[in-house]
């Protein structure tokens, strides 16, 4: 009888760093580029130590061009490496917006399948650090719009880990999305961990009455409004996306199907964000059995303020979950 593997404690931050640091050691094609990626060790010290283990060819810092280093990541994959961009944040990723929608995904389809874009863009994205409107917008729904790219959001330390060398191997652009709120995060993960899969939905929290459909930083928010609602005995079902773009709608209809009641728990803004396309997904592959109206909770339409009671008002909260989660039960 195999014994279990040991279990070690980690932070998210750390998750990530010891993601890149195996990636980086299977493959001699893979890289790291980005703003402070290097000696500074990253602007959430997720590189840190990284640059003195793999040396300036393999850790490579930037210039402050999103569009510039995004782009030579993309002609490094075309040329047959692996690279892995970091970029600073998801609003400075706008800048390399181009690169990404108008080259990275569509250079399979324009070239007749010709040539793929085997590239990792990581990114920090949410709010929570009164980091103030430029530095603080969730704007992923935003890339999962887009075809011929895959987008992640891992939001425990296992997809943290596992995820990257998943994307490595895919042979088109995939998006990482990290939650800044995340990082500091501490979790308890085996010591063999691996791979994990990067486009299906995973069932965090069984329920009966109803079912919280979330992502990213908004899931341990969406946990601790579950457990406060099982103090009222209600027991809501949590899905954890992870996958924004594949969708996994199977898992997400399996458990509306069951519960009959949905709530929605996104940090981008409500109008046209990614809970309304899942609210059109569901209503479209399972309206008949839906009891009551669908329900949201999403980031106040403003950019996201610099103070703090601000800040915390402007995002998804544990109460105003609850509060959805109470209407959609008839109990508020």
């Amino acid at each position: 009888m195999t014994a279990p593997a040991a279990m070690i404690e980690l932070t998210y931050r750390d998750a990530i760093r010891e993601a890149i640091r195996d990636v980086l050691r299977r493959d001699k094609n893979v890289f790291l580029m980005g703003e402070d990626v290097g000696r500074y060790g990253g602007c959430y010290a997720v590189t840190k130590g990284l640059l003195a283990e793999f040396g300036p060819e393999r850790i490579r810092d930037t210039p402050l061009s999103e569009s510039g280093f995004t782009g030579a990541g993309i002609g490094a994959a075309m040329a047959g490496m692996r690279p892995i961009v970091e970029l600073m944040t998801v609003n400075f990723s706008l800048l390399a917006l181009d690169q990404i929608l108008n080259t990275a995904a569509t250079v399979r389809h324009m070239s007749g399948n010709q040539f793929g874009v085997p590239l990792v863009i990581r990114m920090a994205t949410g709010a929570g650090r009164q980091l103030a409107a430029q530095h603080s917008h969730s704007l992923e729904g935003w890339y999962a719009h887009i075809p011929g790219i895959k987008v992640l959001a891992p939001a425990t330390v296992e997809d943290a880990r596992g995820m990257l060398w998943t994307a490595l191997q895919d042979p088109d652009p995939v998006l990482i999305f990290e939650n800044v709120m995340l990082y500091n995060m501490t979790g308890r993960l085996a010591a063999d961990a691996g791979a994990v899969d990067i486009d299906k939905a995973v069932v965090r929290r069984t329920g009966r009455d109803i079912s919280l459909i979330t992502y990213g930083g908004s899931l341990w928010k969406t946990l601790e409004a579950a457990a406060a609602l099982a103090a009222e005995d209600v027991d809501a079902e949590v899905i954890d996306l992870r996958s924004l773009r594949p969708i996994d709608d199977a898992t997400i209809m399996t458990s509306v199907r069951k519960t009959r009641r949905a709530v929605i728990v996104d940090e981008g803004w409500r109008s046209g964000s990614l809970s309304a396309e899942i609210c059109t997904r569901i209503i479209e592959q399972a309206f008949w059995e839906l009891d009551v109206p669908i329900g949201r909770v999403c980031s106040e339409e403003v950019p996201i303020p610099y103070p703090r009671h601000l800040e915390i008002a402007a995002i998804p909260q544990v109460p105003k979950i609850v509060a959805a989660a109470k209407i959609a039960l008839g109990r508020a």
